[in-house]
């Protein structure tokens, strides 16, 4: 059944005279999610208390969730568990791999992968000593760089500042074909486009869902082993809720079989609550039609900015199936120009030095809100609106 983008539109709080095309870097809220949360708070928190985690299933829930999450992405079930933030799961990850592929000192990403998952690159290779070393090189270099030196390849799918989408498939095998392991970041990619792990023979992976998935700010995120890895992987973080029998408290770690071993502290239940109601309108979405309305609103805003605002230059690639679900224009004076179609009701955002990025999500975005993006902009460009002193002061979060 193709999916109704107008179902899907109703289902979210968007305010009034907002455009809102930054959901690639945190989703709006689901019309459902107070009340899945106000549910979990009472009766569950309220009247069950610590029985919660018994009566409620609250204990279970990384790895029942970990499993809706599977389904999307093309991994196996029982390989999937949610917890802890991004940046801790791409470490646990990468760790796993790095023992797995002793006499390799070799961490291979690139210049365009997100800075946190280099400074965990950075921060492991620091811990392992001197025989384990990040090297980056241009993203299009990378296939070049992949010797029998890399231990793992540890990679971003789609760029978070240009929307550039390396090839998962490709990659992962020539990887393999010179004994290196693969860690694939989907934090641009999951429910942005088609994911297959599984299929494309991802040894591990990690992404979030507070973007695209809809689950709120600091929502989850999760972490996949591959079956071939899921019980010989090791995690460097020793957390008592991947212990195999964690209320034994044992003084003595011993791991949880599969993936369960990368689960860490207690698990977040309030944002797995709202996480579960975000999902629950992705289970009558079909990600091959998002993929395609995605395209094509992505050629109407590009088309549309590059005839009426010249001083832009795309920064993404102009091949849609080389990029993500978002578009970025390069623009001098980029952060000033995005805060003045804000003060306008365009939310985007800006990623330094110069990037103008707009998120293309269309369980909410549809082509009415794009030209009247397009309008905004245009007004915004040729008329210097963004020439104005209280547009060039930085704020905290850009």
């Amino acid at each position: 059944m193709a999916t109704d983008f107008d179902w899907t539109r109703s289902q979210f709080h968007l305010p009034e005279g907002m455009i809102y095309l930054d959901g690639n870097s945190l989703g709006p809220m689901p019309l459902a999610t107070p009340e899945r949360v106000a549910r979990t708070m009472q009766p569950e928190w309220r009247d069950l208390l610590i029985t919660g985690w018994n009566k409620a299933g609250w204990h279970m829930k990384p790895e029942t969730i970990g499993d809706r999450i599977a389904g999307m992405i093309g991994a196996e079930p029982g390989h999937v568990v949610v917890g802890d933030t991004l940046s801790i799961k791409i470490y646990q990850a990468l760790a796993a791999a790095l023992a797995l592929r002793p006499g390799r000192g070799v961490i291979l990403s690139d210049t365009g992968n997100f800075p946190s998952d280099l400074y965990m690159a950075q921060g492991l290779a620091k811990t392992l000593g001197d025989q384990t070393r990040l090297v980056t090189v241009a993203p299009e270099e990378v296939a070049d760089h992949l010797t029998e030196e890399v231990a793992v390849l540890m990679l971003t799918e789609v760029d978070y500042r240009t929307g550039r989408r390396h090839d998962m498939k490709a990659l992962t095998e020539k990887a393999h074909a010179v004994g290196a392991l693969t860690v694939w970041d989907l934090a641009h990619s999951y429910g942005a486009l088609p994911v297959d792990l599984a299929g494309c023979g991802a040894d591990f992976a990690a992404g979030c869902t507070y973007k695209y998935i809809n689950a709120g700010p600091g929502a989850p995120a999760f972490v996949y082993v591959a079956p071939a890895h899921a019980d010989v992987a090791e995690t460097a973080l020793q957390g008592w809720q991947g212990h195999e029998a964690p209320f034994a408290f044992e003084h003595d770690y011993r791991p949880a079989s599969r993936v369960a071993k990368l689960r860490v502290g207690t698990p977040p239940v309030l944002q797995l609550a709202a996480l579960e109601a975000a999902l629950d309108i992705w289970d009558k979405v079909d990600i091959e039609d998002v993929r395609a309305r995605s395209i094509a609103l992505s050629e109407r805003f590009i088309a549309g900015v590059e005839t009426r605002c010249p001083q832009l230059r795309l920064a993404s690639p102009r091949d849609p199936e080389r990029r993500g679900s978002q578009v970025s224009f390069h623009f001098e004076e980029g952060y000033a120009a995005m805060q003045a179609i804000i003060a306008r009701g365009v939310i985007g955002d800006f990623r330094a030095p110069d990037i103008m990025r707009f998120g293309i999500t269309p369980l909410y975005i549809g082509e009415a809100d794009i030209d009247a993006a397009v309008e905004i902009l245009a007004d915004v460009m040729s008329n210097a609106l963004w020439d104005r002193p209280e547009y060039k002061v930085k704020a905290l979060v850009t």
